[in-house]
Formats: structure tokens, C-alpha cells, sequence
């Protein structure tokens, strides 16, 4: 017959504390709440006797499931995995569980998996997803549901949100090219329905401005998606036009290799006849042939700090809503070189 399974009595008994002490001593959460010699004591009895707390035992007692529901635009996008690993190990401190949902940037099916996740009493969101004006983010915020958002930002800064300085690290990217030279610069802009892709676009044409450049419509094209694909359709209208391009800046970096795409289909070499820059600096990008010159910041950091601003709320946080901007840091590879 199998052994009986080990009680929190059990485990306090050994440690010759309260069950209540136990308790506390065993969830990350409230660990503080007690003496570290306590705790310790307590951690060695569990481990000692096997104790594996009951989780559904556990919700039905702090009304908490202790997972967070996270909806993710592109699990195919190289630049999420850092995040989430950043998001899980932070969480993990404090005895939560990541359940991960992919969007695949569609809005309906964005609902659905917030709703699936909803029914499963998840405690809180971090959303990667958010386009603005998106009617799911007025819900929540009438709901007073703890939702965070992760590498986008909403319209009216109405809800917690951890991102990169978009429009600095564009700036920083065309401060770049005119140093080299360049003046006939085009945009790979990423979709304007959503923070990163308005926000990169605007810092463009900031920048453009700043340095006396024009910017006709012929050398600025929309993906409808931060797509590799994307990358190439808009690469390619552009130089279609034949406006004498001599480099691109791509509004993230899978666009940015569409552009490589584009360019040798159209028999065109980078950097020798167009520079490009993207933004990110995605795993691997550096392994690309050139290696692309990007914006880059800490995806680990997001990950973390997004999930510390919905432990926050989580505990009972109150003030002003905060908006996390990380530094960004221009990364000069190959793919980009001086006007000749």
C-alpha cells in the first residue's frame, strides 16, 4: 500500500513549530514573516519527510492559484525566450507559475486565450500582446484585474508596463548612418497598432528632423507585422521606387533580415550599396551575414521587471501606476559602413 501522504502538521511537528509558523516558513511569500533560523528549520523537515505542499489545498485558503497568465505575440520570435526566462525566474521567488499563451499578433485569438486563462483563476496577466486602442485593456482596467505590460506600453498609460526607450534607440541608430555619411535613409516601419512600432517610427522621423533630412513617402513603408517576410515586401516596394536608397532602418530585427532578403534579391549588397540597421539584437543576430548593427537592452531585465510590477499589485500595491523605460545601447556591427 502506498505511504500516506506527509501534512503540514507533519512537517511542523518535526520542526517543533506551529502549522501556521510552517505555513509561512514554506511559501516564498511570507517567508520574511519569519526568524531565518525558523525558516531554515522548517525548510529541513519538509525536505527531510518529503513535503510537497497541495497547491489546490493552498488556493482554496489564500484564494490565490498562484499562476500568472502571460500572452505572447510570436513564440517563434527570437527575442521572447530571454523575456520569459526573466518573467518565470522572478516569479519562481515568489511561489508563482508562468502559463505561456501564443497570439500570433491576432486579437481574436488574444481574447480567447485571456479568457481560457481567466476561467483557470490565473492571479494576474503580463501581456506582450497589446495593440492600442485594444478594447481588451479598457476591460481589465474596469475589472481592476492585475495586468502588466511587457515590451509595449497602453495609449493612456493607464497599466503597469516594463519597455525599451524606443525612440531614443532609434534616434541613436540614425545619428549612426549620418555620421557615416548617409542621407537618403528609408524606414521598414513595424505596425503602428501597436506601442513599439508607433514609438520607433516616431523616433525616426525625430531624428530625420533633427538632422535637416527629409523623408519622402516613397522611402517609408508599413509591415502589417514584425515579420521577417514583412521585412522583405517593404524592403522590396521601396527600392521598386528607385529613389537611390543607401540605407534602412528596420523597426525591429526580423524585419531587418527581410531586408537582407530584399536587397539580395534585388542584387544589392550590405553594406556595400545599402546599410541597414534593425532593433533588438535578438539572439543569433550577430551570426548573420554581415552582422547586423542593432539597439540592444536587457530582454532578461523586461522579463524581471514586469514581473516584479505584477507582484507588486499582487500584494496589495496602490500607487501610481509605473512605466519602466530600459536604456538602450546601439550596437555597431558590419551592416552598416560609410557613404563611399
Amino acid at each position: 500500500m502506498p505511504e500516506p501522504a506527509v501534512k503540514l502538521r507533519d512537517v511542523a511537528t518535526l520542526a517543533g513549530v506551529h502549522p501556521a509558523t510552517a505555513s509561512r516558513a514554506l511559501n516564498p511569500e511570507t517567508r520574511l514573516l519569519v526568524s531565518e533560523e525558523t525558516a531554515s528549520r522548517v525548510l529541513a523537515a519538509a525536505a527531510k519527510l518529503g513535503y510537497r505542499p497541495n497547491p489546490v489545498a493552498r488556493s482554496l485558503r489564500t484564494r490565490r492559484s498562484h499562476t500568472v497568465g502571460v500572452l505572447i505575440p510570436d513564440l517563434n520570435n527570437p527575442l521572447f525566450p530571454p523575456i520569459v526566462r526573466g518573467l518565470e525566474d522572478r516569479l519562481a521567488t515568489a511561489g508563482y507559475v508562468a502559463l505561456i499563451g501564443n497570439t500570433d499578433g491576432d486579437d481574436a485569438r488574444e481574447r480567447k486565450v485571456f479568457e481560457q486563462m481567466r476561467a483557470r483563476h490565473v492571479d494576474g496577466y503580463v501581456l506582450a500582446t497589446a495593440h492600442l486602442r485594444n478594447p481588451l485593456l479598457a476591460e481589465a482596467v474596469r475589472a481592476g484585474m492585475p495586468v502588466v505590460l511587457m515590451n509595449r506600453i497602453a495609449e493612456d498609460y493607464s497599466l503597469p508596463a516594463v519597455t525599451v526607450d524606443n525612440e531614443r534607440g532609434v534616434k541613436m541608430e540614425i545619428s549612426h548612418l549620418v555620421s557615416l555619411g548617409h542621407r537618403k535613409i528609408a524606414c521598414v516601419a513595424g505596425p503602428q497598432d501597436v506601442s513599439t512600432g508607433l514609438a520607433r517610427y516616431r523616433g525616426f522621423q525625430a531624428a530625420m528632423a533633427a538632422a535637416g533630412l527629409e523623408v519622402p513617402p516613397n522611402r517609408v513603408a508599413f509591415a502589417r507585422a514584425f515579420s521577417i517576410e514583412e521585412g522583405r515586401r517593404c524592403t522590396s516596394e521601396i527600392l521598386a521606387d528607385g529613389d537611390g536608397i543607401t540605407a534602412i532602418a528596420a523597426g525591429n530585427d526580423m524585419l531587418a533580415v527581410g531586408s537582407y532578403r530584399a536587397l539580395d534579391q534585388a542584387g544589392l549588397a550590405c553594406p556595400a550599396d545599402v546599410s541597414v540597421v534593425g532593433f533588438n539584437d535578438m539572439p543569433f543576430i550577430d551570426m548573420l551575414r554581415p552582422p547586423l548593427t542593432t539597439v540592444a537592452f536587457s530582454h532578461y531585465q523586461v522579463g524581471t521587471e514586469a514581473a516584479q510590477l505584477l507582484l507588486d499589485r499582487l500584494n496589495g500595491s496602490t500607487g501610481p501606476v509605473k512605466v519602466l523605460y530600459l536604456a538602450p545601447e546601439l550596437i555597431v556591427r558590419s551592416s552598416t559602413a560609410r557613404l563611399s
